[in-house]
């Protein structure tokens, strides 16, 4: 059997993980594994020329046991003599603004540490002590918590500068190793609570799963393998497709075309979106009931058609198009418009229009162009967007309505309706831009002065 030295540098060699001459920043708790994984980066250290720098994240959860923790940690790096930093983050803080549990907020601030000291380092690498029993308890939280394909895959060996040389090592061999070698650590005595779903099926699930399978640990690792390997083989197949479907794309607009979506695989079709939606707002995760409404969008789906998916992300059907954009909605400035005038309403790609006319033939479509009685109107008008209260008589109606109910039943998507313009004579609403006039100020037969209104779209 291989020594733990030898497993860990079979491992480090087949994953490409460390180059000669790496700066090396090491996360550094006083746990087993970390203590583990410093010693085994020491011994491997003249052999890739490594320059190690160990950091201790304080999390300030802890305060009866973390000084303690420093201290060892300390101790053991001025032993091996290697740099050692302490990181205080703010879990709790950051945790009450984020609104997400405390485990992701710990984690969000623990790998901003890590990259903070290694850019103070200059270093390369960033070295995690992830072991094989860490891979496969994440992969049960992903199962228990319903996750496809890339949730299964587990914890990578390698992401960016961030690297795991324990991750094909089981907890088991790495305590072996710290006895056989007289090596002391610390216990960190939350890991020992039910609190957290990890500790649950640290403590509880897995060892009933043992009795089925004491190879367990094995099995999960050789599954995440394969896994992981047939990601990888997606991830570029999405890249190559993605190139074939992108019509235009910015850093938080992206536009496909539509015909090659509807005709596409849903096993790639899948993946394809949520690649699209990662890359329009960095999301690494995004439900599978909201790539399905996507799919539900494109199948059976109408132009105009949308969905509104989390941190304000947008699917939009088009003609030809599949649109997913993070834009924020454009909300309309304030204006006045005279006869003979016009307004340009840039964000909104709109330009609106006023002119007298006298015994008009062309009545007006009723959305684009309307026809007013003049005399029942005083000038200017104002421009506006919505505001809550807001209401109109809809021409042709007969009665009084709530703009926001109008909006509802004309189907305007919530995002578009602050950019739709309101034209105003005093405090009532005259035109709904695109839309309908008001009946207040429909033409009669007695009319002789005639005020035409003129909504025309275009980009500006």
């Amino acid at each position: 059997m291989q020594s733990l030295t030898a497993r860990f540098i079979s491992t480090i060699d087949k994953h490409a993980l460390l180059h000669s001459g790496d700066a090396v920043v090491v996360g550094l708790s006083g746990g087993p594994d970390s203590v583990c994984l410093l010693h085994l980066l020491h011994g491997v250290k003249e052999k890739f020329s490594l320059k190690l720098h160990a950091v201790y994240v304080n999390h300030n959860l802890r305060p009866a046991e973390v000084p303690r923790e420093i201290a060892f940690c300390r101790e053991l790096c001025e032993r091996l003599g290697v740099t050692f930093e302490v990181k205080p983050i703010d879990v709790a803080g950051h945790q009450r603004a984020s609104g997400g549990n405390r485990q992701q907020a710990a984690r969000e601030l623990r790998y901003h540490a890590f990259d903070e000291a290694a850019f103070g380092f200059q270093a390369s690498k960033i070295c995690l002590a992830h072991n094989a029993d860490d891979q496969a308890e994440t992969v049960f939280m992903h199962l228990v918590r319903g996750s496809g394909p890339q949730g299964l895959s587990g914890i990578p060996v390698r992401r960016g500068r961030i690297i795991r040389p324990l991750l094909e090592i089981e907890r088991s061999a790495i305590e072996h190793y710290l006895n056989e070698n007289g090596i002391g650590h610390m216990v960190d005595s939350s890991n020992l609570k039910t609190d957290y779903l990890r500790n649950r099926i640290r403590l509880l699930l897995i060892p009933e799963l043992r009795k089925l399978n004491p190879n367990l640990t094995d099995t999960v690792t050789t599954t995440t393998t394969i896994l992981q390997e047939e990601e990888r083989y997606f991830d570029i197949l999405v890249t190559k497709t993605l190139m074939k479907l992108i019509s235009r794309k910015t850093g938080v607009r992206v536009e496909l075309f539509l015909s090659p979506l509807e005709m596409m695989e849903k096993v790639l079709l899948r993946r394809v979106l949520r690649r699209v939606i990662q890359e329009t707002r960095g999301i690494r995760e995004i439900g599978f009931r909201h790539i399905e409404g996507i799919i539900s969008l494109l199948r059976s789906g109408t132009a105009g058609d949308r969905l509104y998916l989390p941190q304000g992300i947008r699917v939009i059907r088009e003609y030809a198009l599949l649109v997913l954009t993070a834009e924020e909605p454009h909300i309309l400035a304030e204006y006045e418009l005279n006869p003979g005038g016009e307004v340009t309403l840039a964000g909104a790609g709109l330009v609106l229009q006023a002119r007298f006319e006298q015994q008009p033939d062309d009545p007006g479509d009723g959305k684009t162009s309307v026809l007013l009685d003049a005399d029942k109107l005083s000038f200017p008008l104002k421009v506006r967007p919505r505001r809550p209260g807001d209401f109109f008589y809809p021409s042709g109606f007969g009665r009084k309505k709530k703009l926001q109910d109008y909006f509802v039943d004309e189907k305007v998507p919530r995002d578009e309706r602050d950019s739709v313009p309101l034209l105003l004579c005093e405090d009532a609403i005259v035109f709904v831009g695109g839309l309908r006039a008001d009946e207040r100020f429909s033409p009669g037969p007695d009319t002789k002065n005639f005020l035409r209104l003129v909504i025309v779209k275009g980009k500006f």
